[in-house]
């Protein structure tokens, strides 16, 4: 990246004006862009920003902005670095054999730089394969006459020209949509990468890419695209441009300056990193992992709780919050949301799940009037609600292979 300047943040920090190199011109663009998705990413404050639990990486202006994830103000700053591209390598957003995310702490490279050399390398060896051509319509003046003729414009077009057809006919080349977001994609990465270690790859890539049209690419352009057998390779080139076209944000930026930004909702990651690792503790086990399972509750409304675990008979509910609890107990409106759960899902245990040390609270037993007929009688049942804290890091600071089956004896240690 442009090495003018790079400013390391962690998730609910404050960043204020003169600070780290931080100008009123990066505030207002980043205001902008707050504005933009909806207030979600910060929280203006007097002459600054206030992060909130957005992590990843900006750029605007030369200047770098890396938000990394922490669970707690008391977490060793140190601890969390490269916790984050870790944690998309395990929930599949991230190649893990990437170059760039393996050596991530020995070059200090941030984010941007990780998916940027992906995204070429991946590029690079689509090129290297040889690229697909496709079919498309092209609507221009030829010597002979072929496809459909457009009466008005030939009679505009070729009034002195008798010797030319203008005409709508068929092109089987290279230039086509899946190339256009390939090759847009590639026009912003070269904006973001002059000055850097990545701007020798960035050249090679794009001088050895097939000459397309540099066309506007529009998010439901890129909703809509449909690949097939022939075209299934270009799959994963296809994420990574996507992700970089619809966070670069020209039209929001502040006067001249350019803005990439690409941030993750930690709460959301949260939550796929623990379902993914539930999910490889629980093969072979009998055990049933699903997430975001949906009932309906009252009109429109539907409850969805994070994670759902079946064995057997029994149902357990596990709801991941990416926060620390301001007191020993839950909130009044988290307990309210896991007694609703377990009545719509007839589990009996639920859990809510924090990061922190290995430990659990005690069970909170719900005072509820539910009650099951069998052969033994009617029998009222006491949905029971507990309190879990699992650490994402191991010992030696690295991601906890083990983190699934500590949920599990967190889940089942009554």
């Amino acid at each position: 990246m442009n090495k003018r300047g790079n400013i390391s943040v962690f998730e609910h920090q404050r960043l204020y004006v003169g600070e780290h190199g931080f100008k009123q011109v990066h505030l207002d663009a980043l205001l902008k862009l707050n504005e933009y998705h909806d207030g979600n990413y910060f929280e203006p404050i007097a002459k600054g920003i206030k992060f909130n639990q957005y992590v990843g990486v900006i750029q605007v202006d030369g200047l770098t902005i890396e938000i990394h994830p922490k669970a707690d103000k008391d977490d060793e700053d140190r601890k969390w670095k490269g916790v984050l591209i870790k944690m998309l390598q395990a929930c599949g957003k991230l190649k893990a054999e990437s170059s760039g995310a393996a050596h991530v702490k020995r070059q200090h490279l941030n984010l941007l730089e990780v998916y940027f050399e992906l995204y070429l390398l991946e590029v690079e060896n689509l090129v290297r394969k040889g690229l697909i051509k496709q079919y498309r319509h092209q609507t221009k003046n030829t010597k002979a006459l072929k496809g459909k003729l457009e009466f008005a414009g030939h009679i505009r077009k070729n009034v002195v020209h008798k010797e030319r057809f203008f005409t709508t006919h068929q092109v089987y080349d290279q230039d086509h949509f899946l190339h256009q977001v390939l090759y847009k994609a590639l026009t912003v990465v070269a904006q973001f990468t002059k000055g850097s270690r990545l701007q020798d790859l960035s050249n090679r890539v794009q001088l050895n890419f097939p000459e397309v049209a540099n066309k506007t690419i529009t998010a439901k352009q890129l909703q809509a695209i449909q690949l097939n057998r022939k075209s299934n390779a270009y799959s994963y080139a296809l994420e990574l441009a996507r992700l970089i076209i619809l966070n670069y944000s020209p039209d929001i930026s502040s006067g001249k300056e350019k803005m990439l930004s690409l941030l993750f909702d930690m709460n959301v990651l949260w939550e796929e990193y623990i379902l993914k690792q539930l999910q490889k503790a629980c093969i072979g086990a009998g055990i049933t992992v699903s997430g975001q399972e949906s009932k309906s509750f009252w009109g429109n409304n539907s409850l969805r709780p994070d994670v759902v675990l079946r064995e057997g008979e029994n149902t357990y509910i596990i709801d991941t919050k990416w926060k620390r609890p301001q007191k020993s107990s839950a909130s009044v409106s988290d307990l309210r949301q896991m007694y609703s759960y377990c009545r719509f899902w007839d589990a009996e245990k639920a859990m809510l799940l924090y990061p922190g040390d290995f430990k659990t609270n005690m069970f909170q037993v719900f005072e509820t009037d539910d009650y099951s007929v069998g052969q033994a009688g009617t029998l009222k049942i006491d949905h029971q609600c507990k309190m879990g804290f699992v650490s994402v890091l191991d010992e030696g600071g690295e991601l906890d292979k083990n983190i699934g089956e500590k949920i599990i004896q967190l889940l089942y240690n009554i």
